[in-house]
């Protein structure tokens, strides 16, 4: 669903209460089609997410910190950077029952306005100064829009103004003739026809209140009511009386809807504000998935690897030949020779024992070629199929641990908390060569160390965030009494709890355990197996790639995955 424009007026009215005047302190390049604000008002930070996104465009202050998740900001955002870092929130403006809200700072560049016009695929991120274009999120040229022209340089129109009858001034008569205009249609719809700033789902609520169906076709209800309904909503919005909710979807989990005002004919649950319903509904791009957008060219270059390594594999597999094929080869090939001077001209196959005690085989033979031909053929084939077992098991399993070190990359991509963390897979996959087309780098920064924790009595464990700090887990930063710990047969981060000379408590080890659960691929499971053993029973495989190990002697727990 999209925000309309009751919810855009509840949005408007929430942020001029919380980050009016206040300080822009930066502007974060969140992903292609989102950008943010960390604006500094009432003696705390506030994060401000403008999306233009077909299907999730909003003005939305977020719970959490907005981070950098686009590899290279865009020209708006450097030129956000110019003229709207350091300077401040002076107004927001909505115009009246439009799905659109204006900003008006003033810096040292002067004054600015951002206009965030969030209209489903015709939404845009426009900042303009004296009433002329700097820069936009989504250039729209000549060919596209004849009448209103997105490009830098350009004046800045408005969306064409709806024709439309504004609510404040709908009256009973005005209800009466939408409704006769077409009595078979559902009211609701006429509403929206006819109505500026109604959406189907407020136009919904209308009809439920009225009549207790939403559905209700116009011949079936009374004008009156309807009237008495849509008045007293839009009055309530009017005077900025709003009622944050959502509305849970009844098939399947999540949430259905949500608005600035009562959806009784969804069935609502009530929420602090405006901007938490749009998070419970949309989510909201911090923490990890802030970086979602970055991380999608590595992962998309990990499928491809992933593509090529398995055909690799089949092809390997195709060409390994069983033991007993073998042999069968050889014996195809002597029985030719033993029966060959009975065969008549042009015979295509013929019958014969190899024990004396053994099944009657099949032997299918060329009749363009002798006998001895026919036999010199099978032994090459044999010869081939025998340097095929002692080579191909090798690269057989050679290739599983490509695929094995692919998986892990994919599961550290996943797991990857900033910008470092990613660029730490980008770099793996290149000198692995596993990279196709031109090398990319990210926001350069310091590398992450191991993750380090303290739990029960001073008991230090320590966590991997990649699959070179799980090698150095193992070869480097643990004694052999260590506890090493890894989720079972699926990628994920070594764990290593200190072994200091003391017995490790249960509660250490179960805690280690779900950290190891957390931070591998099975972390949205509800329960993951996790194998333990002393470390000096983990070893390097020979030859693999960074991280890949063998172990033995190791217990295994089933524990719920937990951060």
């Amino acid at each position: 669903m999209y925000v309309d424009a009751v919810t855009t007026a509840a949005v408007a009215s929430a942020l001029n209460e919380t980050i009016i005047d206040g300080r822009v302190q930066a502007v974060i390049a969140v992903d292609d089609q989102s950008v943010g604000l960390e604006v500094y008002a009432r003696q705390q930070r506030h994060y401000l997410l403008l999306s233009i996104h077909p299907k999730e465009a909003r003005c939305q202050l977020v719970g959490g910190k907005l981070r950098r998740g686009a590899a290279r900001p865009s020209p708006l955002v450097l030129l956000m950077k110019k003229y709207i870092e350091g300077s401040r929130l002076m107004s927001i403006h909505q115009p009246a029952w439009e799905r659109l809200l204006q900003f008006e700072f003033s810096g040292d560049e002067g004054n600015t306005r951002l206009i965030a016009e969030t209209m489903d695929k015709r939404s845009n991120l426009i900042l303009t100064v004296d009433g002329h274009i700097l820069e936009c999120m989504k250039r729209i040229g000549a060919d596209q829009n004849r009448y209103r022209q997105i490009l830098p340089g350009k004046p800045y129109i408005p969306p064409p103004p709806q024709s439309k009858a504004l609510p404040a001034e709908v009256g009973l008569g005005q209800i009466k003739s939408y409704l006769e205009q077409d009595p078979d249609q559902p009211t609701w719809r006429l509403l929206v026809q006819y109505i500026s700033g109604i959406s189907p789902l407020l136009a919904k609520e209308i009809i439920f209140r009225a009549c207790g169906d939403a559905e209700a076709l116009a011949f079936d209800v009374a004008a009156r009511i309807v009237h008495e309904a849509f008045s007293k909503l839009i009055g309530e919005v009017l005077e900025e009386r709003y009622f944050p909710c959502v509305a849970l979807a009844p098939d399947r989990p999540g949430y259905l809807a949500f608005a600035a005002y009562q959806l009784n004919h969804l069935g609502w649950k009530p929420v602090d504000s405006i901007f938490k319903a749009m998070t419970l509904y949309f989510g909201a791009p911090v923490g990890q998935d802030a970086y979602t957008a970055g991380k999608q060219p590595i992962q998309d270059q990990i499928d491809e690897a992933l593509t090529r390594v398995h055909h690799k594999l089949d092809s390997l597999e195709r060409e390994s030949s069983s033991d007993e094929e073998i042999e069968r080869l050889r014996q195809h090939a002597e029985l030719i020779l033993a029966y060959g001077p009975t065969f008549k001209p042009g015979q295509t196959s013929f019958q014969a024992q190899y024990d004396p005690d053994g099944p009657m085989l099949d032997i299918p033979l060329d009749p363009a070629l002798t006998h001895v031909e026919n036999a010199q053929k099978l032994f090459e084939r044999y010869d081939k199929a025998k340097r095929a077992v002692k080579g191909v098991p090798r690269f057989i399993a050679e290739t599983r641990h490509e695929i094995a070190y692919l998986n892990q990359l994919a599961a550290d991509l996943q797991m990857a908390e900033s910008w470092p963390d990613i660029d730490i897979v980008r770099e793996a996959l290149q000198e692995a060569g596993y990279w196709r087309g031109a090398k990319t780098r990210g926001p350069r920064g310091g590398k992450p160390g191991i993750r380090r924790f303290t739990e029960g009595d001073g008991f230090v464990i320590l966590v991997g965030r990649n699959a070179d700090q799980n090698h150095t887990l193992v070869t480097e930063r643990s004694a052999s009494r260590d506890l090493w710990l890894h989720a079972r047969g699926i990628p994920g981060s070594h764990v290593i709890v200190k072994n200091d000379g003391r017995p490790i408590p249960e509660e250490v080890i179960q805690r280690a355990a779900e950290l190891a659960a957390y931070y591998s691929a099975g972390r949205d499971d509800s329960a993951v197996e996790v194998d333990v053993t002393e470390r000096r029973y983990v070893r390097p495989i020979k030859g693999g790639r960074p991280g890949m190990v063998n172990y033995k002697n190791e217990r295994t727990l089933r524990i719920a995955p937990q951060d």
